[in-house]
């Protein structure tokens, strides 16, 4: 009797392990709002997914959340994209627009100065679970170890 006890309160034990497991649980505004005060940014919000749906082609519907900022008055563009999307196909969907995106960027800065060039070649579109960003900023790798810090 002693033994089945054991085994099940082991069993019991372990199932309150794994239950605490789950999926981390991130804001991805407070994501955003620990770069822009980190790195000193002042760029503008984009309030709605519609605008995520006119700025990157990202279909709403792909969107559990996001934040992402834009410095829209800039000739050589600083982009800060932070989505969650509803499952792994809809991050795929979205890692696909924001490369897209991506591409066009990296297209605009050739014609700008080595330097610009170096910081777009070292920013990227990143995918993690169902996390997806784009950063194109200088600074932009310790950004996205920022975002890493939240959803890893």
């Amino acid at each position: 009797m002693k033994k089945v006890i054991s085994i099940v309160s082991a069993f019991v034990l372990c199932l309150a392990i794994f239950a605490g497991c789950g999926a981390k649980e991130v804001k991805l505004s407070e994501v955003m709002d620990k770069i822009n005060s980190d790195f000193s940014l002042s760029l503008q919000k984009l309030e709605s997914a519609d605008e995520l749906n006119t700025y990157y082609s990202i279909d709403t519907a792909d969107v559990k959340q996001f934040a992402a900022e834009i410095d829209p008055n800039n000739n050589a563009p600083v982009e800060i994209v932070l989505i969650e999307a509803v499952d792994a196909d809809a991050a795929t969907r979205v890692e696909s627009a924001l490369t897209t995106r991506y591409n066009a960027i990296y297209s605009q800065y050739s014609s700008y100065t080595p330097e610009q060039l170096d910081m777009v070649k070292a920013c990227k579109v990143t995918k993690d679970g169902n996390f997806v960003s784009m950063i194109v900023a200088d600074k932009g790798a310790d950004m996205l170890n920022v975002f890493y810090s939240y959803v890893k």
